[in-house]
Order: C-alpha cells, then sequence, then structure tokens
C-alpha cells in the first residue's frame, strides 16, 4: 500500500467511510467523534448540514479494503 493512503482508522471511522460512500447516508450510523477525525484527516467534508465523503476519502476506503479483507482472514 502506498504511504500516502496508509491510515491506521478505528473500526468507526472504517463504518461512517462506508456508510458515506452511498449517495444518502443514513445519519444514525454516523459517529460524530469518528466523524470529527475524518474531517481533520481530510477523509470527509462538511456539504450543508450533510458529510460527504472527499476524493482522498474514497482513495483510502478503496485501497483500505483490501487490507480489512486481510485482516478478516487472518
Amino acid at each position: 500500500m502506498n504511504d500516502e493512503f496508509e491510515y491506521e482508522l478505528t473500526s468507526d471511522q472504517w463504518e461512517v467511510l462506508k456508510a458515506l460512500r452511498a449517495p444518502a447516508a443514513n445519519p444514525s450510523r454516523i459517529r460524530r467523534f469518528a466523524v470529527d477525525s475524518l474531517i481533520t484527516l481530510g477523509l470527509v467534508a462538511m456539504r450543508g448540514d450533510s458529510f460527504v465523503i472527499t476524493p482522498l476519502g474514497r482513495k483510502v476506503l478503496i485501497r483500505g479494503s483490501s487490507q480489512l479483507l486481510q485482516d478478516i482472514a487472518a
């Protein structure tokens, strides 16, 4: 994995990224602390009253998905 995309995210942060990849993310599934930390990392942004995943957030999610699968399989 490229250093640019290596983030040690918590399971809550991963869940937020996965929830935000859908256009109509369910706000009840989103934990505010995880969102705030993802905003700080530049992986999530505010758009009006809602949160959106940034292009960098999408890259991290896509690149991290294979790592998550490896962790589950281990």
